[in-house]
Formats: structure tokens, C-alpha cells, sequence
């Protein structure tokens, strides 16, 4: 099930837990890859929930909820590492560094939805083009089954057997990533 940003913005706690539970680990290793340093990916990734929290109200309807995660975790992981280098602590940051981090996130985004693509396209012909034409093309149940002369119903039983198609492989993508 998707959280959408108005569970969050009011205050909804199980939606809080799922959305740590779908993001911690990815948090924790776009982190990591950047700093080398479990410590501080720990600290950025807990700071990073810390902050989605108590600026909830803020977050934009407008951007997915990982997108904003991934900016909240990417700020965050800038502010630590600036702070222990001018603790003395010898880590280097430079400009390549910082804008890595940016092109991380859009990385992770692009091929998210490259992943999605690749299973529409495991669908039937029927089925992706019934899919494409519901999501893509928002076209209602009727008109799908006048242009392509099936039932509504067919209609129906085809976007549902789509849409659980792509939960089922997109949970079986979760966890193997969670487990990288």
C-alpha cells in the first residue's frame, strides 16, 4: 500500500511506521555509500525520520513521499559531515561528493520507475494495454471495453490482476533490496 503525504501531514502513526519500515534500509545505505561510516549513516537516517515528523505540515503534495525522504536524508547527511570535518575529524567532503549525493537520488528514482516499467511490460498484450490505457491514458472502465470491445467487467478484472501482479513483484523487489 502506498502512504500518501496527507497520512503523514495528519498525524497518521501506523502510516509513520510503515514508511520507516519501507525506507530505513535504503535510507541507511544511500548513506553509508556516501560516507563510509556506519555511525553516521545511523544518526543521518534517524535524523532524517526526526525531521519528516516534525515538519510533516510542510511536506509537499506535489513530490512523492521517498523523494522528499531522500532530500530530507541527503540535507542531513551535507550538515553531519560538514560538522565532523569542523570537529576535526578528517572527513573530506567536496563539491563531486555533494553533487553525487543529488545524482544518487535521482538515480534511485529513474530506475524505480524503470523497475515499474519492466513489469508492466511483463503483462499479457491485453492486459498491459488495458493497464496503459486506465493509468496512462486515464480512460474509464467503459471506455477501455468500447475501444477494445470487451466488457467492462473484463475491464475490471484486468487492471485488478495487474495491479496485483505489480504489488506482488514490487514486494518481492522491496525485499530483496532491503536485504542488500
Amino acid at each position: 500500500m502506498e502512504i500518501s503525504v496527507q497520512q503523514i501531514q495528519s498525524g497518521n502513526i501506523k502510516s509513520f511506521e510503515q514508511v520507516y519500515h519501507q525506507y530505513h534500509a535504503r535510507l541507511y545505505y544511500f548513506v553509508l555509500k556516501h560516507t563510509r561510516s556506519t555511525y553516521l549513516s545511523e544518526e543521518a537516517v534517524q535524523l532524517t525520520f526526526i525531521k519528516m515528523w516534525e515538519n510533516r505540515h510542510r511536506l509537499s503534495t506535489q513530490f512523492d513521499l521517498s523523494v522528499q525522504l531522500f532530500r530530507i536524508a541527503r540535507s542531513i547527511t551535507i550538515d553531519l559531515l560538514r560538522k565532523e570535518r569542523t570537529a576535526g575529524s578528517h572527513i573530506e567532503v567536496n563539491a563531486d561528493e555533494t553533487m553525487a549525493l543529488s545524482v544518487e537520488t535521482d538515480i534511485i528514482h529513474k530506475d524505480e520507475l524503470n523497475h515499474v516499467e519492466a513489469l508492466i511490460e511483463e503483462l499479457s498484450p491485453v492486459r498491459k494495454k488495458v493497464f496503459r490505457l486506465s493509468r496512462f491514458e486515464e480512460l474509464s472502465h467503459k471506455e477501455i471495453a468500447e475501444q477494445l470491445s470487451i466488457s467492462p467487467k473484463t475491464v475490471e478484472n484486468h487492471i485488478g490482476r495487474a495491479i496485483m501482479h505489480l504489488k506482488n513483484k514490487m514486494v518481492i523487489l522491496l525485499i530483496i533490496l532491503t536485504k542488500l
